[in-house]
């Protein structure tokens, strides 16, 4: 059993609500899902209102649920705290899946700071499914239902990741906004240089391909989506303005003064690699070696394959 008797997803119709929906029906907790606008197939299926103002049907809910989790945008779940933990019974537990973490605290600190609280983020795409993935967890203010909501994740073999808030928006400013801005200054630079694909995916290496692959799945996405774990994660700008000092210095490393045979250069950037094998110590082999494992899927052989392009 979930340890939930009576459970409310509020933005249950998209897909990390839909996940957290269904991990908790299918451990018996009996589970209203609440979207203010819900896929046409879907609005007989859950409750049309919204939870920032609850009218009387979803306010009752609230007062008889013992958890209630908020799957939706930021801005919704911290004008949704004040309204809904009024609302909620003493020992009932609120959740949310917000990608940033430190200004629900603050709001919890202002409105709420006797209720139960933690925050989920799933490190993954809902679809790929929870088992084995990293689910950061950022817990406000402990207690039995915390510890059994978090049981109930990994008995479906989520791997929770225990943070701090500070801790968890700076990881996922790394992890998250560095990582897109990446792949998708990447493919900015493909635009801007006026090439084929098709040309490039016929010649090129397995890095290159490793990177259009990750630039599909981007693509794949909602712009909208992305753009919110940039502008809503108060150390984002810090990481990509360390993505474009990185560049620049690269580009200094590489030069195109040739006055000393390029000594200078390759001394450079020998020194860079150096610092960098350190920066990844332990890590380093086992990487490679995942490395190497990947790039045998991509390019679907199971030889050497590439080793230095």
């Amino acid at each position: 059993m979930s340890g939930f008797g009576r459970s409310i997803v509020v933005g249950g119709c998209g897909a990390v609500g839909g996940m957290f929906a269904d991990l908790l029906r299918e451990a018996g907790s009996q589970t209203l899902v609440v979207d203010i606008a819900p896929p046409p197939e879907e609005r007989t299926s859950c409750l049309v209102a919204d939870i920032t103002a609850p009218g009387p049907e979803l306010s009752a809910a609230v007062a008889g649920a013992d958890l209630v989790v908020l799957a939706v945008h930021e801005a919704v779940a911290l004008k949704a705290v004040a309204p809904v933990t009024r609302l909620m019974r003493p020992g009932a537990l609120l959740a949310d899946t917000l990608s940033v973490r430190t200004a629900m605290v603050e709001e919890l600190a202002a409105q709420a700071p006797g209720i139960q609280h933690v925050g989920l983020n799933p490190m993954f795409a809902p679809a790929a499914g929870m088992a084995g993935r990293p689910v950061a967890a950022v817990v406000t203010r402990d207690g039995p239902g915390v510890t059994a909501l978090l049981r109930l994740i990994e008995r479906r073999n989520g791997r929770l990741v225990r943070l701090t808030a500070e801790e968890h928006d700076r990881t996922a400013a790394t992890t998250q906004a560095l990582t897109h801005a990446v792949i998708v200054s990447f493919g900015l630079a493909l635009d801007r240089l006026g090439v084929d694909v098709r040309t490039l995916t016929a010649t090129a290496p397995p890095p290159h391909l490793t990177l259009l692959t990750l630039l599909a799945r981007v693509l794949g996405g909602s712009a909208d989506v992305y753009g919110d774990i940039q502008r809503s994660n108060p150390h984002a700008a810090a990481a990509r303005r360390a993505l474009a000092d990185a560049l620049r210095a690269f580009d200094s490393l590489i030069g195109d003064d040739d006055s000393d045979g390029g000594h200078r250069r390759v001394e450079g950037l020998d020194a860079a690699f150096g610092r960098l094998r350190r920066l990844m110590g332990p890590e380093l082999g086992p990487y490679q070696d995942r490395c190497h494992e990947l790039f045998r899927t991509i390019h679907h052989t199971n030889d050497e394959g590439e080793t230095d392009r």
